[in-house]
Order: C-alpha cells, then sequence, then structure tokens
C-alpha cells in the first residue's frame, strides 16, 4: 500500500485461494488490457474472457500473453465450452486449451441441457489437462433450483474434480443466486454456506451492493467474481472498509 494506516483488514496474498478476485474481460483490447493490468493487476487474481468473446476477438493471443506475462491466470468462458459440446466439438476444445496454452477451464451448462452426470464427467476429464473452475446454476431466470439442489450440485463438481464452483449470476447480477432485481437470494446463500465451505466458492457479483452484501455476510476474504475491469479498485477498498459502504464495518470489528 502507498502509505501506512491502522486497522485494515488482512487481506490473502496471492496467489490466492480465497479472496480472489475474478475479472471479467467483456472484449478489452490489447492496450486496454494493458492499462487495467498497469492499475490493477495487483488486486486481480484470475480474467474470465466473458462467454464467448474469445471466439470472435481479433489479436486473441497477444491478449492471452498479455495476462500471462504478467502473472495473472485467464480462461475462456463457459458458454464457449457449451458451444463446442451442443456441436460434438468437445475433443476440438480441448485442442483449442492446448493450442492456446490455458491452463484453466470453466466448465458449465447454463445455457445448455446435459445431465448432471455427463456434467461431472466433462470435470472429470479436463481436470486432468486444466484447473477446471465450473458454474452452477442457470442463465434462464425462469429456472429456480431449491438450496438443496445447489448444494448437491457444488458438491458433486467438487468431488469430480472442480478447483472452485462459480455461482451463476451472469454478468448483470439479475439471476442464479440473484432475483431479477439484483437482491440477494439470502436464504439460498445462507443454505449453500451451511454444506459447502465458503473458499471454494466464486459468488459473481457485479453489482456494488451485491459485493458489499457478501464481504459483509463473508468477510474481506471472499471470492468475488465477474468484476468489471473498472470496479477493481473500488471492490478492493470495499474489502478493506475504506469506502462508506464498509468503512464502519471493519472499524466495528476491532
Amino acid at each position: 500500500m502507498n502509505y501506512p494506516l491502522i486497522n485494515v483488514p488482512e487481506r490473502t496474498v496471492k496467489p490466492r485461494h480465497k479472496g480472489i478476485t475474478m475479472v471479467m474481460d467483456k472484449g478489452l483490447s490489447t492496450r486496454q488490457a494493458e492499462d487495467f493490468l498497469e492499475v490493477s493487476g495487483v488486486h486481480t487474481d484470475i480474467v474470465k474472457l466473458g462467454w464467448a468473446t474469445s471466439f470472435v476477438t481479433p489479436n486473441l493471443q497477444a491478449k492471452l500473453d498479455i495476462y500471462k506475462n504478467a502473472g495473472i491466470p485467464v480462461y475462456f468462458g463457459g458458454t464457449l465450452f457449451e458451444a463446442f459440446v451442443i456441436r460434438n466439438q468437445f475433443d476440438e476444445y480441448r485442442r483449442i486449451l492446448d493450442k492456446y496454452n490455458m491452463e484453466f477451464a470453466e466448465v458449465s451448462d447454463g445455457s445448455i441441457t446435459i445431465s448432471h452426470e455427463e456434467k461431472c464427467e466433462y470435470i472429470r476429464k479436463l481436470s486432468g489437462q486444466v484447473t477446471v473452475i465450473s458454474e452452477v446454476g442457470s442463465k434462464d431466470a425462469t429456472k429456480i433450483f431449491a438450496p438443496y439442489k445447489w448444494i448437491n450440485l457444488m458438491r458433486a463438481e467438487i468431488e469430480a474434480g472442480s478447483w472452485k464452483v462459480i455461482a451463476e449470476a451472469r454478468e448483470g447480477g439479475n439471476v442464479g443466486i440473484y432475483r431479477d432485481s439484483g437482491e440477494v437470494r439470502e436464504g439460498l446463500v445462507d443454505e449453500i454456506l451451511t454444506q459447502i465451505p465458503e473458499e471454494t466458492i466464486i459468488w459473481e457479483a457485479p453489482q456494488k451492493v451485491q459485493q458489499v452484501w457478501f464481504i459483509k455476510l463473508i468477510g474481506t476474504n471472499v471470492n468475488l467474481g465477474n468484476i468489471a475491469p473498472a470496479e477493481v479498485i473500488p471492490l478492493e477498498t470495499i474489502r478493506l472498509g475504506l469506502r462508506g459502504d464498509t468503512f464502519d464495518h471493519f472499524l466495528n470489528q476491532k
């Protein structure tokens, strides 16, 4: 930090297994990626190239190299995995991961319908090739899962080989663990946390109010995902109690 300040919550250090900030890159140029990393790279743990944007991104390898040279892991969004699977091109997807020297991959079923057994088999296969992050929840706002189902799905995917499980919210933060208004389904989150260790979950939280809610519930070192590049520094101040939203929260804990 730039100067001393007492009574600031202690953050975990990289490489982090909890307190992760996962950033969603929805189409930054190489120059924008460089500018983003200059300011926010120190606070960024992993970058997702949103949904299937990598398919249409110019200079893809150059951008991947920028992140990798900065020591920031990067991976393709789960929708790309689904796009290959629905077209019976899973083996081609694996070759794409190798072609780009990807170390992480996301397995999701938010847009396709496959059995959970089949999804877990994809996790098992890919976990021998890369570090797998799997996503639980549907992108369809009309599909609402009971808490026990979220728990069973998360547990099975961790057992199948997922490093972390993502709680679905989309980039808008209005499905999955949230109501369409963006409000957290508090009962659902509470139930999940009774059975699934919080450090194994990445909560998608693109909205500030959602980030604040999870930080107050779980603490400074909660895993948060789908953070916009311009929101990484603001999020870090929220984590440290240096923004109005959490200013008193951490002081009262001392």
